[in-house]
This record gives C-alpha cells, sequence and structure tokens, in this order.
C-alpha cells in the first residue's frame, strides 16, 4: 500500500475529492438537454428531479458530513466518499428511467456535500499556519480542475457519440473515482482527531512528527490538547459560537447568490438564450473552465500571501462589474462572444475571490471542538442555496430576462462587498488555536483583521 506521509502528498490525495465534486456537479450540464427530450419532463420535473436531485444529496451530506467525520475518522469518511461517486456514477450512466437516474445522482450528491465538509477540514488540520490557505485552496482547484475535465470531456463525448452520449458523459466518472478511493488508503488520519476524538497521543504524535519534521511535536500536541481542556460543553447553537457561525452562514449565503451554480449548471442554456448556436454551446463552456482554473491558481498563490479578506475584496468588485457586463449585453442584444466574455470575467472574479477562500475560511473559523460541525453548517448553507437556485432555475430562465436575473446578481455581490468590509476578519498567518482564542469572545472578534506579516 502506497504511504503518504508528508503534509504536501496528503494534501493532494485528498484534495482530489474536490476533482470529482467539480467533474460531478457539472457533468449534468452537458446531458440537461438530451435527458429532458429523452424521457420528455416538463420544466418543473426537470428542474426538481433530474438537475437539482444531485444537490438536494449535497444538502444532506453536507449537513451531516461533520458526523461521519467527528465519529469515524476524516480518513474513513474521505474513502466513503470515493465509494458514493463510484456508485453515483455507474448508477446514472445506466439508469432506465428518470427516477433510477435522479437516485443515483442523489447518491452523488451525497458524496459531494461530505466532501466539501471532510477534505477542508481534513488539510486544513495537518498543514501549518503559514501555508494552510494554499494546502485547503488546493481542494478548491481541483473542483474547477474537475469542472473544466468535465466541459471538455462532455464537448469531445457529444463530438463522437449519438443518442446515448450522455451514458458516456455521466459514467466516464467511475475511472477518476475508483482511483481516488484506492490513493486515500494511503494518507495518514489527522492527528487533531486522534488526539482529541480517539485519545491516541502516541499515534498523534507519531503523525505530527512525520507532517511537520524539525518541529516540535510534543508542544504542538499539548496545544491541541489544551484547546480542548479550555472548551466549554456550550451547544453548537449558543451565544458562544455565534460569530463564526454568523461568518460562516454569510460567507457560503453569498457565494451562492453570486449566481455561480447558475452559470456553471445552466451555461448552454445561457449561452443559447444570449444568441450562440445549439451546436457550438458546449464549445463555448469550455473557455470558462479554463478562466476558472487560471484565476483560480492565482487566488491559491495570493491566499497565503495578502489574505483572505482582501482577495475577497477583489472578488466583489470583479463580480459587480462583470454581472452588470452581462445583464448590459442581455439587455442590448450584444453578440454572444461579447456575452461569453463578461461571463468568463465573472468566473475569473469568483475564483480569486469567493471560490479561493470560502472553504478555507469555514475551515478555519471554528474550534477544535465544533470544527465538524461548523463546516457541515458552512457547507449546508452553501448546498441548500445552491439546490434552491437550480432547482427554480429552468422556470426562472422561461419567465424572466437575462439581463433581470444578471442585475439580481449583482445587487447581491454589493450586499457581500459591505460584508466584507464591515464583518470579515483576516485569518491568514494565525494556528487554528490561536483562531480558536480570539474568534470565540464576541468582543474580541475583530482583532485579527491585521493579521502578523509573514516571516
Amino acid at each position: 500500500m502506497i504511504k503518504t506521509r508528508s503534509i504536501l502528498l496528503s494534501a493532494i490525495v485528498a484534495s482530489l475529492a474536490g476533482f470529482l465534486f467539480g467533474f460531478d456537479t457539472i457533468v449534468i450540464s452537458g446531458a440537461d438537454r438530451p435527458i429532458q427530450e429523452i424521457w420528455n419532463t416538463s420544466d418543473l420535473f426537470h428542474g426538481t428531479f433530474i438537475m437539482s436531485m444531485a444537490l438536494w444529496g449535497t444538502v444532506i451530506g453536507a449537513l451531516f458530513g461533520g458526523i461521519p467525520c467527528d465519529r469515524l475518522g476524516r480518513k474513513k469518511t474521505l474513502f466513503g466518499i470515493g465509494i458514493l461517486y463510484l456508485l453515483s456514477a455507474l448508477g446514472s450512466a445506466l439508469a432506465p428511467d428518470p427516477y433510477i437516474f435522479s437516485f443515483s445522482r442523489f447518491i452523488g450528491g451525497l458524496g459531494v456535500g461530505a466532501s466539501s465538509v471532510a477534505a477542508p477540514i481534513y488539510i486544513s488540520e495537518i498543514t501549518p499556519a503559514n501555508n494552510r490557505g494554499r494546502l485547503v485552496a488546493s481542494y478548491q482547484f481541483n473542483i474547477v480542475l474537475g469542472i473544466l475535465v468535465a466541459y471538455v470531456s462532455n464537448y469531445l463525448i457529444g463530438l463522437y457519440f449519438d443518442e446515448y452520449a450522455w451514458r458516456w458523459m455521466l459514467g466516464i466518472e467511475a475511472i477518476p473515482a475508483a482511483i481516488y478511493a484506492f490513493f486515500v488508503l494511503g494518507v495518514p488520519e489527522s492527528p487533531r482527531w486522534l488526539a482529541l476524538k480517539k485519545k491516541d497521543d502516541k499515534e498523534a504524535e507519531k503523525l505530527l512528527k512525520q507532517l511537520n519534521p524539525g518541529q516540535n511535536v510534543k508542544a504542538m500536541l499539548e496545544t491541541i490538547k489544551q484547546s480542548a481542556a479550555q472548551a466549554t460543553d456550550a451547544k453548537f447553537f449558543s451565544r458562544k459560537y455565534r460569530f463564526p457561525i454568523l461568518l460562516a452562514f454569510l460567507i457560503a449565503f453569498f457565494n451562492q447568490l453570486s449566481g455561480i451554480n447558475f452559470v456553471l449548471y445552466y451555461a448552454p442554456r445561457i449561452f443559447e438564450q444570449a444568441g450562440i448556436a445549439a451546436t457550438d454551446v458546449l464549445g463555448a463552456s469550455i473557455p470558462i473552465g479554463i478562466v476558472n482554473l487560471l484565476f483560480t491558481l492565482l487566488g491559491m498563490y495570493l491566499i497565503d500571501r495578502v489574505g483572505r479578506r482582501k482577495l475577497m475584496y477583489y472578488g466583489s468588485f470583479g463580480y459587480i462589474l462583470s454581472l452588470l457586463g452581462v445583464a448590459w449585453g442581455f439587455y442590448t442584444g450584444a453578440e454572444g462572444g461579447l456575452v461569453v466574455a463578461f461571463v468568463s470575467a465573472f468566473i475569473a472574479s469568483h475564483a480569486i475571490g469567493q471560490g479561493a477562500v470560502i472553504w478555507v475560511f469555514i475551515s478555519e473559523i471554528f474550534p477544535n471542538k465544533v470544527r465538524d460541525y461548523g463546516m457541515s453548517l458552512g457547507s449546508g448553507t452553501h448546498w441548500v442555496f445552491a439546490a434552491l437556485i437550480t432547482l427554480v432555475t429552468p422556470t426562472v430562465l422561461s419567465t424572466f430576462s437575462g439581463s433581470s436575473i444578471f442585475l439580481f446578481f449583482a445587487g447581491m455581490m454589493v450586499l457581500q462587498l459591505l460584508f466584507v468590509w464591515k464583518i470579515m476578519p483576516e485569518t491568514k498567518n494565525r494556528s487554528l488555536e490561536e483562531l480558536e482564542e480570539i474568534l470565540l469572545p464576541g468582543d474580541m472578534a475583530f482583532e485579527i483583521e491585521k493579521a502578523p506579516e509573514e516571516n
């Protein structure tokens, strides 16, 4: 069995759950139209069962993903996620009717939701403060890589396969799912989970030494244990945790009210409305994936240098300008290529801002004692709104003009800018235990607005 004992290799393997996340959530965009035509479903049925069923699975996986993380450990949870993806891919590809198809997509959604909890937690707990942002953001990088590969895969399969192309689009995910499940068996467990949940100090110290060569691991372990000893038995939804709960809810809420899933899931339909020929819409989606990947890399480079808050400023201003541009393009009937350019600018703004920050930020702001449940709350909020938006999108696209829809999203991003300015703290260059001490008291919540400079 492969033994991945370094921080980098362990983070890379865990972050591959993000690749499956991105691929699984976006691959449906290429099968959207063919499935509705083959099974002759209404817009309401198609939105409720075909397109959004995976997202309802994601909601459940996110809301309850903290439970297996807490009780079984991060490693076993990550392995189970790989199995869910594998079953979903095979079931979706072989489904004889829309009901079995929807159930298979639901299973995949459970994997997506649980991975958005387990992977960021795991990576944040095995990495030091000075590069935690970059390594946790590798999960987001893999999400956008999966999105790009899904767009390219859909395009190529659409070129070379006929009426069963959509089955191949969905079924091919079984290959990376099986590979991921195999490799995750070789990663170590989170030393923080071993120390705090299993009370296995010996193994936790051993792993801390392997993951942090040259560091004083005894002192690290003592700090971790002290954080748990100082924790009270306050319930998660209590005054004690109100500030990190507020932060997690708002960043997840605004992530979806930017319209990001609206664009990613329904890019082909949006481009058709903008006047791009139906035969070209899958190809027009590929630039979105490329821009997403490149700007995610830029966000990963900057997140531990300029900090989470500044990236959110960049993203918020970019969101507002690009969304207004898309709205203008629809309103004036501008050529489709211009709309694609504005949508690509929107994707770039997301990738360098919310996309790079959200999973890092939520994984940092909760104390060790409730990190599992805090991550579930943030991820669950994200996916509840993603599911609602995906469910109503077919109806919204049929009822409202493109300009009205994108003006609404632009208005929401003005509110996000206010959130970043007035509420969001900076968290770079702080250990998880330091953040726990500073963030919990409500009257001290803003003391970390200026994080220390890198050494």
